[in-house]
């Protein structure tokens, strides 16, 4: 079997070096390239033509769905694996729609990564298990574009009371960029730009009136 060679797109230093790292220690695949943004990842991906790309969903507090065809456009024999925090059927909808081969949380085993690394690299899908039974069970059918699930909700809730991400992040028991995605999301589907914005609708909703107590748990 040829090696599978891969370009790895994420803002953190950190979590590309981890993902290099996981990927570099497989037989079959190997990381060419490293970028922390589109702007930088893109010309790599236009001279390696790597066989895959591993791009993070949300950088910099932004969802990057347009980045995949953009990928696409400049090399396309390319496929796209997106590594993702946001667990929504909505996101892996569109990333699909928009020409990715995969889509994988970021929370999940290596060997999830792996398994989506190899099928997109050889012309299949991949879609994270855990998304996967949400969409069988039509988790998110019933709700509309810009509709909030109850954990949106909370973290809506907290960011309107002036809690920062990482206090968010203890109180309902993800991660602080776990949290940062969830709000970037909020922002998307709710049309809004600023923290005003947000407590706003917060109001508007009477989610300020909830109890403290109410915070959700993780899943």
């Amino acid at each position: 079997m040829s090696t599978i060679r891969a370009v790895v797109i994420d803002d953190f230093g950190v979590v590309r070096g981890g993902v290099r790292l996981l990927l570099d220690g497989e037989n079959d695949i190997e990381t060419v390239g490293e970028g922390e943004n589109i702007e930088d990842g893109l010309p790599q991906v236009q001279a390696l033509k790597p066989d895959i790309v591993v791009l993070d969903l949300v950088m910099k507090g932004r969802i990057t769905l347009e980045a995949i065809p953009a990928l696409r456009e400049v090399s396309p024999k390319t496929r796209v694996v997106v590594l993702s925090t946001l667990d929504d059927v909505h996101y892996a909808r569109s990333s699909f729609n928009a020409g990715a081969s995969a889509y994988v949380l970021k929370e999940g085993a290596p060997e999830k990564l792996f398994e989506a690394v190899r099928e997109a690299a050889g012309g299949g899908r991949y879609l994270d298990p855990a998304v996967g039974a949400r969409l069988a069970l039509g988790t998110d059918a019933a709700h509309d574009a810009t509709a909030l699930g109850d954990r949106e909700r909370e973290v809506v809730r907290l960011l309107s009371l002036g809690y920062t991400c990482v206090e968010v992040a203890a109180q309902v028991g993800r991660s602080p960029r776990t949290i940062e995605a969830y709000r970037a999301r909020i922002m998307e589907k709710l049309g809004l730009e600023t923290r005003a914005d947000l407590v706003k609708y917060a109001l508007g909703e009477g989610l300020l009136e909830a109890p403290a107590n109410s915070s959700v748990s993780a899943a």
